[in-house]
């Protein structure tokens, strides 16, 4: 009995060590399942996921390597990452460019160094009418133009020339009138009682530009004349002609615009960091390659008369008018040229003028800081000349920036700032996901 008793506890025993084993080796499996799950997890929450672009192509960006469909390059990493830790001014990161692709986009840089800027400043100009020159014919009562002779745009008229002839009704009548009262007060008892109405119907004539020649001719007893001529107010050329022979006009109808080209004005655009270099007075001359057969007047000296107040929105270019005599037409409206500013010369630190992306608000270089690595960065600029442009702030001697291709590597941090930028939103959501989860 005894021995059948400590059989039993033997058993019993051994049934318990199972299951504490067996409690162990499931406890440990299970540690062992949920480590790699829990690594897995946190290898997949830490790394990002690489995006493939084209080199030729930004737009075309994937996240699996492959070719671009546009022209069939093979695709290379995107380096987003980078980029996120390299913050330049706002919308804009630092860019990591291979050498192939530098020579892909024909990529050029040049260093900002000290030299003598200045001697001229060259301005693009245009050439105008000038305003104080400029006339519209009208009429002062309505009708229909019975002659015309000013019948084609570009004509030359010279003052005082007959332009064309107006049958008027209301003209008509006016001359009844002074003829009437003229000849009246000639036969009246008391010829000063008509000396108001002849003087009121004079009046009425010379208002509607009766010339003095038909004036006269009344007051001796012609008949009315059927039209009134009207004629050139200033010598020029014709710019704008709305009527034809027969044509109806009224008092608020722009007839004939005539031109007087004998001075004009050329309209300069100066840049903004030019202005503070340009006064009105200064000496300047006008280049025209129209003019560049050797033809007297290819360069004309003249000087600034004025200079616009306002800054042009788009062009963030102000005005410089200039204006020369023009005796023998050689100088046309809308002849394209340059006026050539003389300046001091002095030395500075200057970049290549196709450096600098203008938006109006900022102006931006990218800077080749080391290994194919370009930061954008914001600078001050001066006074320009010579294809290069003064630098006040921003960059010491030294610092190579983008010349060629800068347009490129902007779109290029733009697209790598936009894209760290949703990498980022993406990641901060994924993260309040978690947080809301545990």
């Amino acid at each position: 009995m005894f021995e059948l008793s400590r059989s039993k506890q033997n058993n019993r025993r051994r049934g318990i060590i199972t299951w504490i084993a067996l409690g162990a080796v499931i406890g440990v499996g299970a540690s062992w399942l949920m480590t790699p799950k829990r690594t897995i997890m946190a290898t997949a929450e830490g790394e990002t996921k690489k995006m493939y672009q084209c080199p030729m192509h930004p737009q075309i960006i994937q996240d699996y390597f492959g070719t671009c469909p546009i022209c069939g390059m093979d695709l290379v990493v995107l380096e987003g990452n980078q980029s996120l830790m390299s913050p330049g001014p706002d919308g804009l990161v630092t860019v990591q460019i291979d050498t192939q692709r530098q020579q892909l986009i024909g990529l050029r840089t040049a260093a900002a160094e000290e030299m003598v800027l200045g001697g001229e400043i060259r301005a693009p100009a245009r050439v105008v009418t000038a305003e104080p020159r400029q006339y519209q014919v009208t009429v002062k009562t309505s009708g229909y133009v019975e002659k015309l002779y000013a019948d084609f745009v570009g004509k030359p008229i010279e003052s005082g020339e007959l332009l064309f002839e107006l049958y008027s009704p209301e003209f008509i009548t006016a001359q009844r009138e002074y003829s009437v009262a003229v000849n009246t007060q000639k036969t009246a008892p008391d010829p000063s009682r008509w000396s108001d109405l002849i003087n009121a119907a004079k009046r009425r004539l010379e208002y509607l530009d009766a010339p003095p020649s038909l004036i006269q001719a009344l007051e001796n007893g012609a008949e009315p004349a059927r039209c009134l001529q009207i004629f050139a107010p200033s010598s020029g050329l014709i710019t704008t002609r709305n009527i034809v022979k027969g044509s109806y006009i009224g008092t608020t109808d722009i007839v004939l615009e005539i031109a007087d080209l004998s001075r004009v004005w050329v309209l300069a655009d100066l840049y903004e960091q030019d202005v503070a270099q340009v006064k009105v007075g200064s000496a300047a001359v006008l280049e025209l390659p129209a003019l560049s057969d050797g033809s007297a007047g290819k360069k004309l000296q003249g000087h600034v008369v004025f200079i616009d107040p306002i800054v042009d929105s788009k062009t963030r270019t102000l005005k410089a008018r200039l204006e020369f005599a023009n005796p023998s037409g050689l100088l046309r409206p809308e002849m394209l040229g340059a006026v050539v500013f003389a300046i001091k010369e002095r030395p500075v630190l200057s970049i290549p003028l196709d450096a600098v992306l203008d938006s109006g608000n900022r102006k931006i270089v990218f800077v080749d800081v080391t290994k194919g690595h370009f930061e954008p960065r914001e600078i001050e600029v001066g006074r320009s000349g010579g294809g290069r442009i003064e630098v006040l702030d921003g960059l010491e001697k030294g610092e190579a920036v983008v010349t060629r291709a800068a347009f490129l590597v902007d779109s290029e941090s733009r697209l790598q700032a936009a894209l760290a930028e949703l990498s980022r939103k993406i990641a901060e959501r994924q993260e309040d996901q978690h947080s809301h989860k545990h």
